[in-house]
Formats: structure tokens, C-alpha cells, sequence
């Protein structure tokens, strides 16, 4: 916990299946500028292991839809310095879903867990999906709980802990079914968890933690209110 990093400013909008109706109109509250205004990086990376990437194509169309310059983007073969270059033009960050092991692996690689930081501090606005919202907690162990379809960790990844922009670990694309499934896993484990259905986003705004969507609110091992 003692690794959480500390932001004066910092917007955030982590879901399990990007921008569906139920959450655009929230997402859309923290722009500063009109969609079509506004340049949004794609970045795909956690999607290259995998061979059906169907979900990277629809969430693509949902953001020309709402009306956003969509780029997309590779973490893999990036540093630090062509990071910092080719970033600082975007208003938002996307990091889409996939592997999340394969995810962490390259944002430490690419230093991008260093560099998303200093975007944010500067006004950028931050959306994970699936596995890129997982990687911004405080560990990513909750990616192969067995509920859904858990993540195999291919890469051989060692030190799962995550880039700890929030105090919690995310249980994504939940369902009534997997309640009892991931409450016996939170029991075991010390991390304050988030459970987010499809049509559910957690918006961090400047401190202010809010879970925004329809259905019931799953959290576990903290008595925050969100």
C-alpha cells in the first residue's frame, strides 16, 4: 500500500468493456474539449498475443462513433524518451484489453509506467479496459483468479504488482455467477478490491472515487464507499 502513487491531478475511467452507453455520458464529463476535438491513443498492446482480436476492432468503432480521433498504438519496441514524444499531443490514453500479463510486461519495458504518471499530472485522462484497468492497481494477481476466463501468464512475469495509481485490485467482466468465486479468493488476499460488471467504470477525478453504471456494487475487504 505504501507504493500508491500520489497525483494532484489525475483523471481515470477503468472499466471491464470500454465505452458502452451506460457510462459514455460520465466519460464524456470529463472531457475539457468536444469529442471530435479530442485525440485519443489507442494503445492495443495487450491485445498481440492474442489471435481473435475482435473486441480491439468494436471498441475502436465505439470511439469513432461518440466521435474521437482515434490513433492507434504499440507499446513494444518504445522507450521512455519516444514515449514522452509521441504522447504528449493526446488528450486520453486507451489502453485496450487482452493479456495482462503480456500488458505489464511491456508498459515496465517501454517505460510507460513512468511516463503515464507525468501524462496525467499534466491534464491527460487516463481509460483502461479490461487488463488496462487491472495494471493500474496495486497488483494484477486478479487477472488468473478462476472466474471468466482467467489470463495465463505466458510471459513468465514474476513481480505482479501493478503501477498502484489507485488502492485497489480489479475483478473485470463480472457476473452474479462469479460473486462467490472471487469473495473466497478476496478473502485470502489483503487488497481492497473493485468488482466491475461490463456496463460498470470506476471514475477517479482529482481524489474523488466514484462507481458509476448500472447494478449493484461489488467491493471487497474495505469499507470504502464508492
Amino acid at each position: 500500500m505504501d507504493r500508491i502513487i500520489k497525483l494532484i491531478r489525475m483523471k481515470l475511467f477503468l472499466t471491464s468493456a470500454g465505452l458502452p452507453p451506460g457510462t459514455t455520458e460520465e466519460f464524456l464529463r470529463l472531457l475539457n474539449k468536444k469529442p471530435e476535438e479530442t485525440k485519443v491513443c489507442f494503445v492495443t498492446t495487450a491485445s498481440n498475443p492474442e489471435e481473435d482480436k475482435w473486441y480491439v476492432e468494436k471498441d475502436r468503432e465505439r470511439l469513432s462513433e461518440i466521435g474521437f480521433k482515434v490513433t492507434e498504438f504499440d507499446l513494444e519496441g518504445k522507450n521512455e524518451a519516444s514515449l514522452r514524444d509521441n504522447l504528449k499531443d493526446f488528450d486520453v490514453i486507451y489502453v485496450e484489453g487482452g493479456s495482462t500479463f503480456y500488458l505489464l510486461k511491456y508498459v515496465r519495458k517501454s517505460g510507460f509506467d513512468k511516463v503515464l504518471p507525468e501524462f496525467l499530472q499534466e491534464g491527460g485522462i487516463y481509460v483502461g479496459v479490461s487488463a488496462g484497468t487491472i495494471i493500474v492497481g496495486l497488483n494484477i494477481e486478479t487477472s488468473n483468479w478462476n472466474y471468466g476466463y482467467p489470463d495465463k501468464n505466458t510471459v513468465g512475469l514474476k513481480d505482479l504488482t501493478g503501477l498502484s495509481l489507485v488502492p485497489f485490485v480489479f475483478c473485470v467482466h463480472i457476473d452474479k455467477k462469479d460473486i462467490n468465486i472471487i469473495k473466497e479468493s478476496t478473502d485470502k488476499t489483503k487488497y481492497p478490491t473493485i468488482g466491475l460488471a461490463d456496463n460498470q467504470a470506476l471514475l477517479v477525478e482529482d481524489g474523488k472515487k466514484e462507481i458509476v453504471g448500472g447494478g449493484e456494487k461489488h467491493i471487497f475487504n474495505t469499507d470504502v464507499q464508492l
